[in-house]
């Protein structure tokens, strides 16, 4: 074999040399098992206000709805009732993380390994909210929903933007089955966005389904995600688009986190 071929044949088997994206933040979870979050990353929203959008638990954060196990943060939705710090009485609990004055992250990468709950009226969210959200409001801060599932639909979750003119029901938003079409409960998958100038792409293990720029938003409505958002990830019971347990859902349901982490752009 000639000089040239053996080059030629030896580059083709050469590994691929990818330049990876500046980790940024992360959280790991590797604190002992029964621990709380890291209060210097993670925060949280309280009460059975049903925020927006009807959800019937009260958010917690005792040890029962949030603590890390495994090396993984665990958020567990319970039936039981329960009044909150505003006094709201609801049947359900669980909990819902914000890292909001701790952390937030303009453009780059965003991803989070994750086991979903399963059930009718179960609501996990992996997300992104606008840190001008107390100035600007919702939908004008914007909103990046990397994964969301409806438990009434194992075998899919969404990715969905909201701003002006596209929020709620009329977010720009897709979803996303497995080849196989099993159900996401049934194993861990990793969830995450690469978010560029007037770019966000979606994307479950690596394979992209779903991607934004401002020449598809609704005529004459503005592009809000050019500042900093904070990350959120909750377990949701009933609301207006899951619709509520149903006899067949089983407590408590647990949502698994293995890792969250935001890389720096690449460009």
């Amino acid at each position: 074999m000639n000089r040239l071929r053996l080059w030629l044949l030896l580059l083709a088997l050469a590994p691929l040399t990818v330049v990876a994206q500046p980790l940024l933040w992360s959280d790991e979870f590797d604190q002992p098992d029964g621990s709380p979050p890291n209060a210097s990353r993670w925060t949280y929203d309280l009460g059975g206000s049903g925020f927006g959008n009807r959800e019937l638990q009260s958010y917690t954060d005792r040890p029962e709805n949030v603590h890390i196990e495994n090396g993984m943060l665990v958020i567990e939705a319970r039936r039981e009732e329960f009044s909150g710090q505003d006094g709201l009485t609801r049947a359900y609990t669980s909990a819902r993380l914000k890292t909001s004055g701790l952390f937030s992250t303009r453009h780059g990468r965003i991803e989070a390994r994750i086991k979903i709950p399963s059930g009718p009226g179960m609501w996990p969210a992996f997300w992104a909210l606008g840190q001008d959200i107390t100035t600007a409001g919702w939908p004008q801060c914007g909103e990046i929903d990397v994964m969301e599932n409806i438990g009434r639909e194992p075998a899919l979750v969404h990715g969905t933007v909201h701003g002006p003119g596209y929020s709620g029901g009329q977010g720009l938003g897709a979803p996303y089955q497995l080849a196989s079409g099993a159900s996401f409960a049934n194993e861990f998958h990793c969830y995450s966005v690469e978010w560029r100038h007037q770019r966000i792409t979606f994307q479950v293990d690596g394979h992209t389904y779903h991607e934004v720029t401002p020449e598809k938003l609704p005529a004459g409505a503005p592009w809000v995600f050019e500042h900093p958002f904070f990350l959120i990830v909750n377990l949701a019971v009933g609301g207006d688009w899951p619709g509520p347990p149903e006899a067949t859902t089983q407590f408590p349901q647990r949502m698994w986190i293995d890792y969250v982490r935001c890389y720096s752009a690449a460009d």
